[in-house]
Order: C-alpha cells, then structure tokens, then sequence
C-alpha cells in the first residue's frame, strides 16, 4: 500500500502545484483522483479484493503525502516562475496605463507569495485533502474491486458433460 499511496500522492500533489492545470482542482478532482489511483494501484499489487476500508486507507496516506509533495512543488514553482510572473505584469502594466487600481495592486504584487499563505494552504490541503482523498480511495475501490479470487492450484476444473 506505501507504493500506491505514493504514486497517488505524487498525482496529487504535483498536478494540485502546476500552473494553470491546479485550477482544475476547484472540484478536488485531483484529490479524489489520487485516492482513486491509490486504491487502484493498491488493488493491482494485491490479488485478493480490495475493502473499502483499505482503500479509504491507501487513498487517506495518498492525501496526506499529496500535501506535502504539493509544498515542495509549489515552492520549487514558485522559484523558478516568480520572475517571469513579474515579468510578465509589469510589461502589461507598461503596455496598459488605464489599468483600474485595483488590477494594478493584484499586478503589482504577481510573483509574491508570504510564508503565511504557504502555511495556511498546507494545513488546508493536509487535512482537507486528507479527507476528499479518502473518499477518493473509497471510490477507486468500489470501482477496481477484483472480486475474482486467486488461483489456488491450476485451471479450474472442467464442466460436466
């Protein structure tokens, strides 16, 4: 399960950090699809039949790894992209002096981040995400429940004639 909770985490968190595509995230789906990946790749490595309880399980680790690996993604983003963010607003601002204020305060402030707000959306993300990716791992077992037992000691046996 430390493997699927990983990968999922992985989902989780570095599609929640991409800009651009983490606006997608608005409905949690990319929380809920961690859980979901999570609770599949778990069932995949696993031949007996996933239970909602371990998947729930795989898709809480997955939530809660998403928000870490989201934090180290976003400030890793943040580095690198600050300055073309900066950039980028400042050339719009040069280009369009009728800009309203308060358009110009957001465009002025493009590329800052606090300390502050990193905190407050790790915390929102580890226990919030927490949650919505356990009802993704909920889901994904649901879903990829392989409810074919094993195979015990060869073919099955032939039907009578």
């Amino acid at each position: 399960m430390v493997q699927a909770a990983l990968l999922g985490g992985l989902f989780i968190g570095i599609l929640s950090a991409l800009p651009i595509i983490k606006y997608a995230n608005c409905c949690c789906i990319w929380i809920i699809g961690g859980g979901i990946v999570a609770a599949y790749l778990d069932q995949q490595n696993d031949p007996r039949p996933i239970t909602a309880g371990r998947g729930a399980l795989a898709g809480l680790f997955a939530g809660m790894i998403g928000a870490f690996v989201w934090l180290a993604a976003a400030l890793v983003l943040r580095t690198v992209l600050a300055p073309l963010e900066e950039r980028m607003a400042g050339a719009f601002l040069r280009s369009a002096p009728d800009v309203p204020p308060e358009v110009r305060t957001i465009l002025e402030n493009a590329g800052t981040s606090s300390v502050a707000e990193y905190v407050t959306f790790f915390v929102l993300f580890l226990f919030a995400g927490s949650i919505v990716s356990t009802v993704g791992g909920l889901l994904g077992a649901a879903f990829f429940r392989s409810d074919v037992p094993p195979a015990l000691g060869g073919p099955p046996p032939l039907p009578p004639e």
